[in-house]
This record gives C-alpha cells, sequence and structure tokens, in this order.
C-alpha cells in the first residue's frame, strides 16, 4: 500500500516539478534594457470618484522571458467623490456630534481625491501580424493619494485622504506599428486595492528603440 502511494506520488510529482523548472528556466535578467517609452491619456471610472482624466507614461523594460516583458510606469488623475460617497461622510460626522435636537447641518461640499501610482506589470505579448500585438498582463501598483476640499482642509478627515496604498493590477490591450518605430497603443487596465477600485482606458503612442 506504501509502496503504491509513493510511485502514484512519484508519477504526479516529478512530472510537474519538471515542468516548472523548465518554465522557470526560460526567466534571465539577460533580456532586461530600456527598449522603448510611450505615453497614453484617456478617463478612468471607479467605485467611489466620478469619471476624471488620466494620464499615464510607461517603459518597456525589455523580455525577461520569451513573450513576457517587463513594464514601469507611473499615472495620474484627480477626480470628485460622488454624492452618495460625501453623504456617508456627512453621516459618520454627523454620529460623532452630540446634538441632542438633532437638528443641525453638516454640508462639507465637494472633496476631492488625487492618484499618482507607480506601476511595475509582467505583459505576455501575443504577436498578431507585423507591426501589431496584443498583451495581457497582471502588476503591482503604489499609490500615493491626496485628498482636499474647502470643508476638510487641515481636518482629520483630510488626513485619512492622505496616505500610501498598494493595488493588484490587470491589464489588456495592443499597439499597431504606424511608422518605423513608432507606434499606436490601446489598453484598459484595472486596479484593486483598499479603499478603490478603478478601471482605466488610455490611448496613446509609443517610440521603441530600433533594435
Amino acid at each position: 500500500m506504501n509502496a503504491g502511494i509513493k510511485a502514484f506520488v512519484t508519477l504526479l510529482f516529478v512530472p510537474t516539478v519538471a515542468m516548472a523548472q523548465g518554465f522557470l528556466d526560460e526567466f534571465s535578467y539577460e533580456g532586461i534594457r530600456f527598449t522603448g517609452i510611450g505615453f497614453g491619456v484617456g478617463g478612468t471610472i471607479s467605485n467611489r470618484l466620478e469619471t476624471a482624466i488620466t494620464g499615464a507614461g510607461r517603459a518597456d523594460l525589455g523580455m525577461i522571458a520569451p513573450k513576457i516583458r517587463v513594464m514601469v510606469g507611473l499615472s495620474y488623475f484627480q477626480a470628485d467623490f460622488k454624492e452618495d460617497e460625501i453623504a456617508k461622510f456627512e453621516d459618520n460626522l454627523r454620529d460623532l456630534v452630540d446634538d441632542p435636537t438633532g437638528d443641525f447641518e453638516i454640508d462639507i461640499g465637494t472633496v476631492t481625491w488625487a492618484d499618482l501610482e507607480a506601476a511595475l506589470d509582467l505583459q505576455y505579448v501575443a504577436p498578431i501580424s507585423d507591426g501589431i500585438a496584443g498583451f495581457a498582463g497582471v502588476g503591482l501598483g503604489l499609490h500615493l493619494r491626496n485628498g482636499w476640499g474647502d470643508a476638510i482642509d487641515g481636518t482629520f478627515v483630510e488626513d485619512a485622504l492622505d496616505g500610501i496604498d498598494a493595488s493588484l493590477d490587470l491589464s489588456l490591450g495592443g499597439h499597431i506599428r504606424l511608422v518605423s518605430s513608432l507606434y499606436f497603443t490601446l489598453d484598459v487596465r484595472g486596479g484593486l486595492s483598499t479603499d478603490l477600485l478603478t478601471a482605466a482606458g488610455l490611448a496613446g503612442f509609443q517610440y521603441r528603440i530600433p533594435r
């Protein structure tokens, strides 16, 4: 019985380890080098903020494995909180006030949140034809966020909106070569962080250094 189990485990485990080892052997830092830079503009939607214009810049650091490239970048947007989010803020503030009559009013007005993200992505690039390719990626983002508003400046509410957060990012898109080393790019990017869910769509251009 024990011998049979060992044989089964061996047959199952050894090929799996060999496949995993073979996959990892494909990764190498030899292909890492600056190969291109791009810029894009689009819009971001989220679960808490109004739709906002977004700008991003990304650098292509080359291939770490066949068809897998490393991308780093920065993106920025700022947007006002949705009305229902402002209502939640105001309700939370009411809970902190001891007012037996309950006839006071709180109006914090417009509150804006800005997000600067530094991102590192691994993207699988799938060539479609000469000069045309699609990609899908996963990565990590580091967000520097800052909030402000006339009624919250200098208060604990503003302090709660300022800080650093991390996100898990997914990306999907493609590029089309226009002339020589200049490409038109389209990509959709989703981000999952502690305080915010976002989805952004951007169009732009990328310059790739000729080999």
